[in-house]
């Protein structure tokens, strides 16, 4: 298996967080990584090996979401998946505890602009770096901090910490 194809492989966990962060539901998540990872192939002659095979698909899905996004409007988000009830027989109270603060950082995530929350999911999610993070967005990195303050001050202020 060639490189790229091993790269892309050993990337669908976090591209697929990723657009669970973008989306807000798993299915939409899956459809949207699935139409970036068709985009990386049909593409793949457009990047250049020796470079971050990571920045470039993660552009690929934040451009996937901006269309899906375009073409269908915001649609109802859904706060948890269908899979978070399926459990049964055992003390819920910690998992509860614990969802019920995911729950909330998702719905104040949910809330802030798009611009906002795709900084945040990057940089404190992915654990991407202010240059990275910068160039996956297409942004000047100036910009970049500016919005990753903005974002996590209003995601503060939205959890009730700020």
């Amino acid at each position: 298996m060639e490189a790229f194809e091993q790269g892309l492989i050993a990337l669908l966990p976090r591209l697929r967080r990723f657009a669970h962060g973008l989306a807000g539901s798993g299915a939409d998540a899956d459809d949207l990584v699935q139409q970036a990872i068709e985009r990386a192939l049909r593409a793949r002659d457009q990047w250049q090996p020796g470079t971050r095979l990571d920045s470039w698909l993660y552009r690929i899905v934040r451009n996937a979401w901006i269309d899906t996004a375009r073409a269908r409007g915001r649609q109802a988000k859904v706060m948890l998946p269908e899979e978070a009830g399926a459990q049964a027989g055992y003390d819920p109270r910690p998992a509860v505890e614990a969802r019920m603060d995911l729950a909330a950082v998702t719905k104040a995530m949910d809330q802030l602009p798009d611009e906002q929350r795709e900084v945040l999911l990057l940089v404190l999610i992915e654990g991407f770096g202010y240059r990275e993070a910068a160039e996956i967005l297409e942004i000047p990195a100036g910009t970049l901090a500016s919005r990753l303050a903005r974002g996590r001050t209003a995601l503060l202020a939205l959890l009730g910490e700020g």
